[in-house]
């Protein structure tokens, strides 16, 4: 189960940080701008985000497993694409392909898990599948870096395509299929399409307006995005069966736990977007050894998420969400000490020692405390809400932070790196105080979602 699941999942997460490794060589191959960059990152994480939700809302009603197979074998596919591109327009569109792919497979993975595993197992197990897809996000800038210099920037996509294969074959083998209280009901595919829309217009606003300026096509564009965000919100609280239920929100714990990973998760998108280009461009770093630079982060996440989900079943998740954003709000502190000339050891490694110690604390805490406030018969649903509010927070921060710490059209960053940290580090304070208004330890009387009212 969970070798499976994590190698499914896995390769998405991966795919999600390799990619940052990548960017300056797809930058000089395509003769890329910033903004240019920004899309290959950005229309990733705005077919995840859009779609998440309801990639998770397929698998309650049509079977978890097929829809993880079926986000699996795509994902692989469009992999194959991003690998095979010959310009930035063909990369952008594989990559888009790729998020709606791993908009099945993402929130199908952790629900098999919270929908087969026994609850008092489930905070260890969440443990592992968090300790093996954050060693995916985290390992990713280095064998990214790794293949980039020793190959091609390619080979850091078509790389899937085995790891894919050998999931489904473990998939079909070994898990069985479940279904949601809710299966064989119709999709919400209007609240898709207008989250979809909402998102996309707001995005190609931040991105594009800094280069293009209000022009008509910008106010346009950001006029289609509020309306469709607002026509989503009407949908979903008048369909029968909503994409995104409403309802859950009422649930202090999962509209908590939600916000925190709102703020806490742009933090860390931009971090890791901005981390490997200052490394490589204003530092000098080769693609490998930006890549290798976050290793101890892979290395701290692997020895100690399970453990860290153990604590939180048997303590709660309170403490731990407090703690873990205020440890990665110092670590962003630490990474404005990088600048040129700056040493690995003396430097960097303390930033990056700090930021693995804040996801360790954080990362399955997080998610046992938004799983466990569901009931089991809505797990692909609250899963695929938190993953998606999660690439929806990178996605609107790596749009956002660039024009707002002053970095140039042409992808240097120079002194907005230490801006674009500070930021990120006031975000995971917010995620921080968040925490302790919202989350409290699980008693017997908490209020599940089959408890609410529609």
């Amino acid at each position: 189960m969970i070798v499976a699941t994590s190698l499914g999942s896995g390769i998405a997460f991966l795919d999600g940080t390799v990619v940052n490794a990548a960017l300056p060589t797809i930058g000089r191959t395509f003769g890329a701008s910033l903004s240019g960059l920004q899309w290959v990152v950005t229309s990733y994480l705005l077919a995840v985000g859009s779609l998440l939700v309801l990639g998770g809302a397929l698998g309650d009603r049509f079977g978890r497993r097929r829809m993880f197979v079926v986000g699996v074998i795509g994902f692989s596919v469009a992999s194959l694409g991003c690998g095979l591109a010959t310009s930035l327009p063909i990369l952008v569109a594989a990559r888009l392909v790729q998020g709606v792919a791993a908009a099945a497979l993402v929130p199908g993975s952790l629900a098999l898990i919270s929908a087969t595993i026994d609850s008092q197992d489930r905070g260890a197990a969440i443990g592992r599948w968090t300790g093996t897809t954050g060693v995916a996000s985290a390992i990713g800038p280095f064998i990214g870096g790794w293949f980039i210099d020793a190959v091609s920037w390619r080979l850091v996509f078509l790389i899937n395509v085995p790891l894919a294969i050998a999931a489904v074959v473990i998939t079909l083998r070994f898990i069985p299929e479940t279904v949601g209280v809710n299966a064989g009901e119709p999709a919400d595919f209007g609240g898709a399409v207008t989250l979809a829309l909402g998102l996309s217009g707001v995005v190609f606003t931040l991105i594009e307006e800094p280069r293009r300026g209000f022009q008509p096509l910008i106010i346009a564009a950001l006029l289609i995005g509020l309306t469709s965000l607002c026509l989503f919100i009407l949908i979903e609280a008048r369909h029968p069966n909503p994409m995104v239920p409403l309802s859950v929100f009422r649930n202090r714990q999962f509209a908590g736990g939600n916000a925190v990973t709102f703020v806490v998760w742009g933090a860390l998108g931009a971090v890791l977007f901005f981390l490997t280009l200052h490394l490589q461009q204003d530092l000098g770093y080769s693609a490998l050894e930006a890549g290798a630079a976050t290793l101890p982060i892979t290395l701290l996440m692997l020895l100690l998420s399970a453990r860290s989900g153990a604590l939180a079943q048997r303590i709660g998740p309170q403490l731990q969400m407090i703690v873990g954003p205020l440890a990665l709000a110092v670590a962003f502190w630490l990474f404005r000490r990088i600048v040129p000339g700056s040493t690995y050891l003396r430097v960097v490694l303390p930033a990056v020692l700090m930021m693995g110690t804040g996801l360790v604390i954080l990362v399955s805490p997080l998610t046992t405390a938004v799983l466990s406030a569901i009931t089991d018969g809505y797990a692909g649903v609250a899963s695929a809400i938190n993953n998606a509010v999660a690439r929806i927070a990178s996605l609107l921060a790596i749009a956002t932070l660039p024009a707002l710490a002053g970095v140039a059209a042409n992808g240097r960053l120079g002194g907005g790196f230490r801006v674009a940290m500070s930021l990120c580090g006031i975000l995971c304070l917010v995620g921080s105080a968040l925490a302790a208004a919202t989350i409290r330890n699980p008693t017997s009387s908490q209020v599940h979602l089959a408890d609410s009212p529609a």
